[in-house]
């Protein structure tokens, strides 16, 4: 699963607002921001769907807790 960080960073790296994210995850905008504050524990289906949106998007989560754009060599 995704780090709080990880979603925040990958969402700056697509230019995205949580708005955006929620939409494209099928969450609701509150969820994402108690997600990447860490105020609530999310539902693992849940952090699932951010997953994917943000993959599907086209980003690459790292072992190393980082985020990358696909196709992207640089760290």
């Amino acid at each position: 699963m995704i780090t709080a960080a990880q979603c925040k960073m990958a969402r700056a790296g697509l230019g995205w607002d949580i708005t955006q994210l929620a939409h494209s995850a099928n969450v609701g905008r509150a969820t994402v921001a108690r997600f990447e504050t860490g105020k609530s524990d999310s539902i693992p289906a849940t952090q699932a769907g951010i997953q994917r949106a943000l993959e599907a998007a086209g980003i690459e989560f790292l072992p190393d807790n980082g985020v990358r754009l696909k196709g992207s060599t640089s760290r």
